[in-house]
């Protein structure tokens, strides 16, 4: 008996709850007592020409344990035709490496706090001018606040110190633009819930359900019973085969919340994967009683028209 289904699956991002939250542009200033914090054994590759990103990443990727090379993430991210990289090319790449990519608020206190869990951060500058831009990624591995200093992995220099100031201001040129490379299941060390739902949410629609389910695993520990984290756990979970998972997960999440035709949708799925083509059948049709939305209701009826063709 056929009960492979093909049909349109209802990712986790569509029920955020709410959206991504902007990062701030305020820098607020550490006190002394923050103390200094170096990575001393962050790797260092040095940078040839336009290839401050590939550097960056493999740096970032490696001090955190991602099986990876300089030469494989050059031909991910580097843009010859731009003689550079696109920070949505490195994201993308950080996913594709088994590691979560979590943007950090543009803060000291974010990069401080990142760096005392152990992970470096990459951070875009902007080193030129705003007429005359002369982008650059580079790594933080220290703050020494006492000192007033910045410590960088950065061009061909494996511990370049810059004065706070200076950093700031090239950094603030950058949008305060800082990611660091989560472990799959890992929360970073001041979590924006939706900011990280979002990025767990990246690995699922790149195609990495195992990874996947470890993030919302870890975010239903630190947000138990969280609408968001059930449906993509239990997405995850459908996407890597385990489809009784799948079921109990997206029951769960319709106690919580019985009108949410999307999960009865991937419900529907993973009980017609499981040969229960009535039930998933039953599934749909409560769907469609439970929502008006035109987009919703062609996709439930395409997944209604696939079923049906199995059961026959």
């Amino acid at each position: 008996m056929k009960t492979h289904v093909k049909g349109r699956l209802m990712p986790a991002l569509l029920i955020l709850l709410a959206g991504c939250a902007g990062l701030p542009e305020a820098v607020r200033e550490l006190p002394p007592a923050a103390g200094a914090v170096e990575l001393v054994d962050v790797p260092f590759y040095a940078q040839d020409r336009y290839q401050c990103g590939p550097a960056a990443l493999t740096t970032v990727l490696e001090a955190g344990g991602a099986d990876v090379s300089l030469q494989d993430i050059t031909r991910k991210v580097f843009i010859p035709g731009r003689k550079g990289s696109l920070q949505l090319e490195m994201l993308a790449a950080t996913r594709t490496s088994g590691r979560l990519p979590y943007l950090i608020d543009g803060t000291l206190s974010a990069l401080h706090a990142e760096l005392r869990a152990g992970r470096p951060v990459v951070v875009l500058q902007n080193l030129g001018v705003a007429a005359v831009p002369r982008w650059h990624y580079a790594v933080v591995v220290g703050i020494d606040i006492a000192d007033e200093s910045i410590i960088l992995r950065s061009g061909t220099e494996r511990r370049r110190i810059t004065p706070i100031r200076l950093f700031l201001r090239t950094w603030a040129r950058g949008d305060f633009w800082g990611v660091t490379a989560l472990r799959p299941g890992q929360l970073p060390a001041g979590v924006d819930r939706e900011r990280y739902f979002a990025a767990v949410a990246g690995l699922e629609q790149a195609g990495m359900p195992a990874e996947a389910a470890l993030g919302w695993a870890a975010a239903l520990e630190r947000w138990p019973q969280h609408p968001t984290a059930l449906f993509g756990l239990a997405n995850a979970h459908l996407a890597s085969g385990d489809n009784v998972a799948a079921e109990r997960g997206y029951r769960e999440l319709l106690e919580l919340a019985p009108g949410l035709a999307v999960a009865r949708n991937n419900l529907a799925f993973a009980l017609a994967r499981q040969g229960r083509h009535d039930e998933a059948l039953q599934q749909v049709e409560r769907a469609l009683a439970a929502t008006d939305d035109v987009d919703l209701v062609r996709v439930l009826a395409e997944t209604k028209d696939e079923i049906l063709s199995l059961a026959d």
